[in-house]
């Protein structure tokens, strides 16, 4: 009774704990504002909210996120602002539930002082947390693909057959996200249909997994696998006439760019990113960990191991495929390492007493620790730089939007410039307009309109995506005239 009563409990006990973490995590952080991919998708929600086809075909526009362009059809009706709010309250949900299925997995497999320490070192890497905060879709994407391990992890500790819908059901949704979910997707297809072919285990804990699928499940699950690629293509083709539109586009973005892509930047830099989430003194105990768990506690390791395996395996293929070898690509990858991270410092907590390795083990762990409280200060400056950082980025953007309230950018004059990239999709979703009237002054200039100026020299450099990208000086438009102004930004109009 005791054991079917305990995971009720820590089902019920979720909800509550992320909802409680999110909080924790937003008075923390203390920013906390929609990134540009996720405006743009929201933008484009809003457009097919209105009826409209969403302007993809613009430059230097991310890749569509079908999922999240759903989203923004669902809250056109409540208003930008609102709608903003509530993907930032969302992306800050998905965080602290990634550090919830990073302690649910640890704990499944190495004990939950392990889980305590693998969340608390995933939910403190900077560069998950500063794409948390921004509500960037790699982080409900993580939390889907790790909630999929986790049901299947929960279903090997206890002997029965693949799970199969429950899985393929959070990795479709996942595939709407970032399209690596549909390899996930398709090996963990093959997986169950090879299972399915070797017959039940003897150790499946009920009558109903001692039984083998019906061809009709079997089929079922396979366009549950194929779900999120179908979806992604099919809506690409609908709107743009071209099923590739996504892989294509984010190729030419990539190469505009100058980012790093193809397999012979493989070897330098996919390491070189997960080292860029985790740092030293997590990688060196994720080592430990994971030697020490595959040599001591196979059963329990092999999982996470294979899990982290793939992951890497997708990452390669990423950049294999003319993708941009991004530091957010290597985040399922490296909530795995911290997994094996409190593997490393308390892995040995799964070894019966009196069993001589734990002290060689405890040993080891006692080194994780030390390196991890000594790396503590480094770790919190370059998390407290970043936040900052962000803080400023939100301000100026409070600034842009204080200027949209009061009308001073408006639509009345005909389309509006801004000096980079930026800004398109914040103005695009909070004017209720296509991105295309909103057009960056680094590949046109308008005739007649509203021009936005940086106030400053630290707004044009404080206020960009990526300052290492291609950048050339912009100027007000000849004719335009000062129209209005506040601390971030100068605004100029001409009306023919």
């Amino acid at each position: 009774m005791t054991a079917s009563i305990k995971p009720r409990v820590e089902r019920l006990a979720a909800l509550p704990a992320v909802i409680v973490g999110a909080v924790l995590l937003r008075l923390i952080a203390g920013v906390g504002f929609a990134n540009y991919d996720t405006l743009y998708a929201l933008a484009w929600g809003g457009q097919l909210a209105r009826g409209e086809t969403p302007a993809y075909d613009l430059p230097i526009a991310p890749t569509p996120h079908p999922l999240v362009e759903a989203l923004g059809v669902v809250l056109y009706p409540l208003g930008p602002r609102a709608t903003e709010k509530i993907a930032v309250w969302l992306g800050f949900l998905a965080l602290a539930a990634c550090g919830w299925v990073v302690y649910r997995l640890a704990s499944l497999w190495f004990g939950w002082a392990a889980g305590a320490l693998a969340a608390l070192i995933l939910l403190t890497r900077v560069p998950i947390l500063s794409y948390g905060v921004r509500a960037y879709v790699d982080v409900p994407y993580l939390l889907l693909v790790l909630g999929a391990v986790l049901v299947e992890a929960r279903r090997r500790a206890a002997g029965d057959r693949p799970a199969g819908a429950p899985v393929l059901a959070l990795l479709a949704l996942a595939g709407l996200l970032r399209p690596e979910a549909w390899a996930f997707s398709a090996l963990y297809w093959l997986y169950v249909i090879v299972r399915e072919r070797r017959g039940p285990t003897a150790s499946a804990s009920s009558r109903q997994d001692r039984a083998p699928r019906s061809r009709r499940a079997l089929v079922a699950l396979t366009l549950l696998a194929a779900a999120g690629p179908l979806v992604w293509l099919l809506s690409d083709l609908a709107i743009t006439g071209d099923a590739l539109w996504s892989l294509t586009n984010t190729r030419h973005t990539a190469h505009t760019l100058q980012r790093i892509t193809g397999i012979a930047n493989v070897p330098e830099y996919v390491p070189r990113r997960i080292g860029e989430i985790l740092r030293p003194p997590v990688l060196a105990g994720a080592a430990v960990g994971g030697v020490l768990s595959l040599l001591w506690l196979r059963r329990r390791a092999i999982g996470g191991a294979l899990a982290g395996a793939i992951a890497v395996l997708v990452f390669v293929a990423v950049a294999v495929a003319g993708l941009p070898i991004n530091t957010r690509y290597g985040f399922l990858t490296a909530a795995i390492l911290c997994v094996f991270c409190g593997a490393g410092a308390f892995g040995w907590t799964r070894l019966q007493d009196g069993d001589r390795r734990r002290r060689w083990w405890m040993a080891g762990g006692a080194l994780v620790l030390v390196a991890l409280v000594a790396f503590a200060p480094s770790q919190y400056k370059s998390a407290h730089r970043e936040l900052n950082k962000l803080a400023r980025q939100q301000d100026i953007q409070g600034d842009l939007l204080a200027l949209v309230d009061n009308h001073s950018i408006s639509l009345r004059c005909g389309p509006v410039e801004v000096p980079n990239h930026a800004p398109v999709p914040l103005l695009a979703l909070y004017l209720k307009t296509s991105p295309a009237n909103v057009v960056s002054g680094q590949v046109a200039t308008v005739a007649d309109g509203t021009y936005v100026d940086p106030a400053s020299k630290e707004v044009e450099t404080d206020y960009v995506l990526d300052a290492h990208d291609p950048h050339r000086p912009v100027n007000v438009p000849p004719g335009f005239t000062e129209a209005h102004d506040n601390s971030s930004w100068l605004i100029f109009q001409r009306c023919s």
